[in-house]
């Protein structure tokens, strides 16, 4: 931005329409609370579907995407940024719509030489009745975040998961199955625009209850994160630099985190999944390794709104 930080109203977006609504209040009060003071003025919007005639309103600066999961993260609101040309943060309208899309996602880095998960998408319904592929396996939602209808199905048992097929069911017909990977759940935190990334360092992630899931991620104690991770001098420069190379594949900007997978015993890493609006609750792993390299949560905030452009 060329105007200095303390003239500047701020929207920041949060709440939204998704099933990651809490985790986005929590994210977005967080962002709100440590702009207070720094910027002249701050907005706190719930994002709806007036969002559009909510900004033309309010006229903003600059706005700040704390949103995440479905139509907050997957394009549709940086579409309407994009067409109300006003400046926001993170990635624009077809990095978000890539990411939020697993199964492109993959694709994607698979081409650009990153190792990912086998498995595919399959029909829910098949996969309620029948094992697709040979368990251990996890069944994921094709295009949602902080493991929201996550399962774990493993060695052994004797069916699969039928939830997936049942009418409660509201994640979309087409679920992605992928082998399970044993070892450890590695997270790396990237700045900065596609052609010049900086990863910051990686976190092993170690659920207290065994399973990186949503209760695991967003409460308190839920997760224990050591940072830097304690793992193979190779492993840890490519955990950050095949982190660089996706953010700069899918076209990223601002923050992201990438999500991997190490198996300790086959020496072996693999890529999860990237995440273009990653959270800043107080159990956020990006604000946490920002903090580690001496960036204060105030810092990393007020450099992703200093980041913001239009178009991204």
């Amino acid at each position: 931005m060329s105007r200095p930080l303390s003239e500047l109203h701020v929207a920041v977006l949060m709440g939204g329409l998704s099933s990651e609504r809490e985790v986005s209040l929590s994210s977005g009060k967080g962002c709100a609370d440590a702009l207070e003071g720094q910027v002249a003025r701050v907005s706190r919007v719930d994002a709806g579907r007036d969002l559009a005639q909510v900004l033309t309103d309010l006229k903003p600066d600059v706005v700040l995407n704390a949103l995440h999961g479905e139509w907050g993260e997957d394009g549709c609101v940086q579409g309407i940024l994009e067409t109300l040309q006003i400046p926001y943060t993170h990635s624009g309208v077809l990095a978000s719509a890539l990411t939020m899309d697993k199964d492109k996602t993959k694709s994607i880095l698979k081409a650009a030489g990153v190792a990912v998960p086998g498995g595919g998408l399959f029909d829910r319904h098949e996969v309620a009745r029948r094992h697709v592929i040979e368990p251990p396996y996890v069944i994921k939602p094709n295009a949602e975040g902080s493991s929201v209808g996550v399962y774990l199905v493993r060695e052994g048992a004797n069916g699969p998961q039928t939830e997936v097929g049942s009418d409660a069911w509201t994640y979309g017909d087409q679920v992605m199955v992928e082998p399970y990977i044993p070892g450890k759940e590695l997270a790396v935190a990237v700045i900065g625009e596609a052609t010049g990334p900086r990863a910051l360092t990686v976190t092993d992630i170690t659920p207290i209850k065994g399973f990186y899931d949503y209760e695991a991620k967003y409460a308190p104690g839920g997760s224990v994160h050591k940072l830097p991770a304690e793992i193979p001098a190779h492993v840890f420069e490519a955990a950050l630099r095949e982190s660089e190379l996706a953010h700069a594949a899918l076209g990223c900007r601002g923050v992201s985190r990438t999500d991997f997978r190490y198996d300790d015993v086959k020496d072996v890493l693999v890529l999860l999944e990237v995440n273009t609006q990653p959270g800043m609750t107080p159990t956020s792993l990006v604000p946490e390794q920002a903090a580690h390299l001496g960036m204060s949560y105030q810092d990393l905030v007020r450099w992703m709104v200093e980041d913001a452009s239009c178009p991204r």
